[in-house]
């Protein structure tokens, strides 16, 4: 099988680095430890007691890039040679001020400038709500009146977003607008919506983070499509399945209103391959970025391409996972001539903190996901051994 040889996916990485990985994901494993971990790290933050040695050495370094593009640059030329690109993305998220907006627009800015110098990092990426308040979203998406301050909040948004995609495509860099809760969406959508209309005349620059997890999005992929086919643009599509399941169902239940989450896993799964077919079917209007660690769907996506004898170089065509994760899947991946790139996060370690709790939350409730991980990292390191003596 593809993804079977831990030699590939693990080859950049040393010993202790591996022995590191295998601790971390024993750690991750432990669920109730996980919730801890992430109570007691709070409130050190909230009391401003030192957490930022623990976590440098330990999740940061598997995890994150550096602290800056320039010390992250390391980490991207170790991807490239084994030709995996690099996605950059100042990581620092959860403030809600009007100077945190504009610093994170500075960022991401200054992350294409930098990544339009460099052919290893063809993407870059920014959190809707690090641009905005979440509330201007949310009364947005509602279709809620806003106040006059908050019109001209909202104003600030939609010229933060429009000078981010000018930017990409003046640097010839791609762009992806990551995706967030349901109640925030219906705007997100409208306003990534403009933009690719806007900027994905003639090539895909502007790309849309689509949630397979909600049960109407392949009906909402269907319907993108048919404008972008009407109003002559394409659009870009970074696939993936969701990453805010509990908090979504938590909301619906205790406000008492049907979840927009899928009913199953089986669910989720069959709409995540019915939107790679529809895609597929479509790649002269659609570029697809498949950002998933789901082995399954990687090879429904692979036996399609065979299928229709499109090339595994297609410029329309991507894979992508987490720094730190599913390495089996993006270094075979590229051994066998795909297109992958790797999603780096960067930015000091403590500012970065709150963006790794929320990755530990997403990989305890991927079920088997670390213990997938595990198991390979065990495997490659008793191969190594078993070499060593041999």
């Amino acid at each position: 099988m593809l993804f079977d040889d831990t030699r590939i996916a693990f080859q950049s990485k040393t010993n202790l680095e591996l022995r590191r990985a295998q601790l971390l994901f024993r750690l991750v494993a432990q669920q109730s430890l996980v919730r801890f971990g992430k109570w007691i790290t709070l409130i050190f933050l909230k009391l401003r007691l030192p957490v930022s040695g623990l976590y440098r050495w330990s999740v940061y370094e598997h995890f994150c890039g550096g602290e800056t593009v320039d010390v992250s640059q390391k980490v991207v030329d170790t991807l490239a040679k084994q030709g995996v690109s690099s996605i950059l993305h100042y990581s620092v998220e959860g403030a809600s001020k009007e100077s945190f907006y504009d610093f994170s627009l500075q960022k991401t800015l200054e992350t294409l400038a930098y990544a339009s110098k460099d052919p290893n990092i063809p993407f870059t990426v920014f959190k809707p709500t690090a641009y905005g308040d979440s509330k201007i979203f949310e009364k947005v998406s509602q279709g809620e009146n806003l106040t006059p301050e908050e019109t001209q909040a909202w104003e600030r948004i939609v010229k933060r977003y429009h000078t981010t995609c000018a930017a990409a495509v003046r640097y010839q860099v791609k762009l992806f607008i990551d995706a967030e809760e349901s109640w925030l969406q219906t705007a997100m959508d409208d306003l990534t919506e403009q933009m690719m209309q806007q900027y994905n005349r003639e090539e895909v620059w502007i790309y849309h983070t689509v949630q397979m997890y909600r049960h109407d999005r392949l009906a909402y992929l269907e319907k993108l499509i048919q404008r972008a086919q009407g109003q002559s643009f394409k659009i870009g599509v970074k696939l993936v399945r969701g990453a805010y399941i509990e908090k979504e169902n938590a909301r619906a239940q205790k406000m008492n209103y049907p979840s927009p989450m899928c009913a199953t896993k089986q669910h989720t799964d069959n709409n995540f391959d019915a939107a790679i077919r529809l895609i597929i079917d479509h790649l002269d209007t659609v570029a697809l970025f498949y950002g998933s660690h789901n082995e399954a769907s990687a090879y429904v996506l692979i036996a399609i391409l065979q299928q229709k004898k499109i090339p595994s170089n297609h410029p329309h065509l991507w894979f992508g996972q987490l720094y730190g994760m599913s390495d089996h899947i993006s270094f075979n991946l590229a051994q066998a001539g795909f297109s992958v790139a790797k999603y780096v996060p960067f930015g000091p370690v403590k500012e970065v903190i709150p963006y790794l709790l929320r990755r530990a939350d997403e990989n305890t409730s991927v079920s088997g996901q670390t213990t997938k991980e595990l198991e390979l990292i065990e495997k490659e390191i008793q191969r190594r051994k078993a070499r060593a003596l041999g």
